[in-house]
């Protein structure tokens, strides 16, 4: 028998200076019995940092064919593709021919590695933004996640402050590459 996903509630009050979105998110997130912590966290940051109204969360880990968050057009069209990790590089080149606009949120103890060997191949996708987390910073955050996430996150200068209870975080965004 397989294990079921396990479901999170999750409160985000997103203020994000650098792109003027002010919004109270509030949302489910299911986690894969495959996905770690550190995973979800990233899915949760991508999904506050990309923020518009037609964003959503996609079958993620259970369709492999799927990004972890897209927004569609009417007709079904994917405008904008995002993921999250340290996808193959080909993964990304494929989807940026499909979809208006491809966004990986990157992190991962690897970044570093993955940059070395796939930033230079990716630097001709023109619709291709890469943005960069502290993978300290992920941690710290899934190693007390709960079931009911409740977060601030405030966004300025390409720096995080996500508040959780009474502790503050701190982390940059870094923008590898395109525009946020």
């Amino acid at each position: 028998m397989a294990l079921p996903a396990t479901i999170y509630r999750v409160a985000i009050d997103l203020a994000d200076l650098d792109r003027g979105c002010y919004a109270r998110l509030e949302t489910t997130a299911a986690r894969h019995p495959s996905e770690t912590a550190e995973r979800l966290v990233t899915r949760l940051l991508a999904y506050a940092l990309c923020h518009h109204e037609e964003l959503g969360f996609t079958k993620g880990i259970c369709a492999g064919d799927e990004p972890d968050l897209w927004s569609r057009e009417a007709d079904g069209r994917v405008r904008e593709w995002i993921e999250v990790g340290l996808p193959d590089a080909e993964r990304l080149r494929k989807a940026s021919r499909h979809a208006g606009r491809v966004v990986l949120v990157a992190s991962g103890s690897g970044l570093r590695r993955w940059l070395e060997q796939h930033q230079a191949k990716l630097a001709s996708v023109s619709n291709l933004t890469i943005l960069a987390l502290d993978a300290d910073f992920i941690g710290r955050l899934a190693a007390s996640l709960e079931r009911a996430v409740n977060w601030s996150l405030t966004v300025t200068e390409g720096t995080l402050y996500l508040t959780r209870g009474t502790e503050t975080l701190e982390a940059p965004l870094h923008l590898i590459q395109g525009e946020r």
